[in-house]
């Protein structure tokens, strides 16, 4: 049986973005939560994070921006998707004080959704390579509940893209607006994963206590999927119900 059997399968298009359309899967109702795979695709462990997000009263889209559908897991796998991603230019991997261009296309999709459903807004996660994303999404009123799980772009070499948002001058502004107004930003991570760098301390340091931390303790990686810890899957789950219904 596929894993995403039962996920409906669609595309959103918006022509401004670097690659204006990617397919998208479909599951659920009630509000809206936008959920970005981590490298390398929609694997089977995303999907089984996603069918809780909808088990909890959710509309869940994933987008297909890399990787195959769905993805093998495992080292291999990730080595073969990070060598296209390092060369697509909807991704910043390297540079300090720049949005990924993907943002975009992802900020479309929040809004699209949201218009169609309705609420206080959508729901934004992003992980690992993603993880970011949901933060630059936030920039979007549409975006009441980002979740950043592990975020790792731009990728920690260094002290200032260990400590980097992957956000623009004007798109950081945007998001201390926000979470000044109200919009609280839940992250999750392993306290000594090394690829999530002092982002943490950054996000502290930029929106004080609308930064909600949640941290794990140990070196592993993938919080809510290949390292899955109730716990975590348990916050976000809280946090998405706080914000969204």
């Amino acid at each position: 049986m596929d894993v995403l059997d039962g996920w409906a399968l669609g595309q959103h298009t918006e022509p401004t973005a670097p690659v204006p359309t990617h397919p998208t899967y479909r599951k659920g109702t009630g509000p809206g939560v936008v959920v970005v795979a981590e490298i390398p695709g929609i694997t089977s462990e995303v999907v089984a994070f996603a069918e809780e997000v909808v088990g909890a009263g959710f509309t869940v889209v994933l987008p297909h921006l890399f990787g195959e559908v769905p993805s093998p897991s495992g080292a291999g796998a990730a080595v073969r998707t990070l060598a296209k991603v390092c060369v697509n230019r909807e991704f910043n991997k390297l540079r300090v004080g720049e949005t990924s261009p993907v943002a975009t296309w992802l900020r479309s999709l929040a809004r699209s959704l949201h218009a169609e459903l309705g609420g206080p807004g959508v729901g934004a996660l992003g992980m690992c390579f993603t993880g970011g994303f949901a933060l630059a999404m936030m920039v979007d009123d549409a975006v009441a509940a980002p979740v950043l799980a592990q975020p790792s772009l731009p990728f920690a070499i260094g002290r200032a893209r260990a400590a980097d948002l992957n956000l623009s001058p004007a798109d950081l502004d945007v998001v201390r607006r926000r979470a000044a107004a109200g919009c609280q930003v839940l992250g999750v991570r392993y306290a000594d994963d090394p690829a999530v760098g002092t982002r943490f301390e950054t996000l502290t340091s930029e929106i004080g206590d609308a930064f909600v931390r949640v941290e794990l303790r140990g070196r592993k990686h993938s919080t809510l999927t290949a390292h899955r810890q109730q716990v975590a899957v348990d916050r976000v789950l809280e946090f998405l119900r706080d914000r969204l219904l």
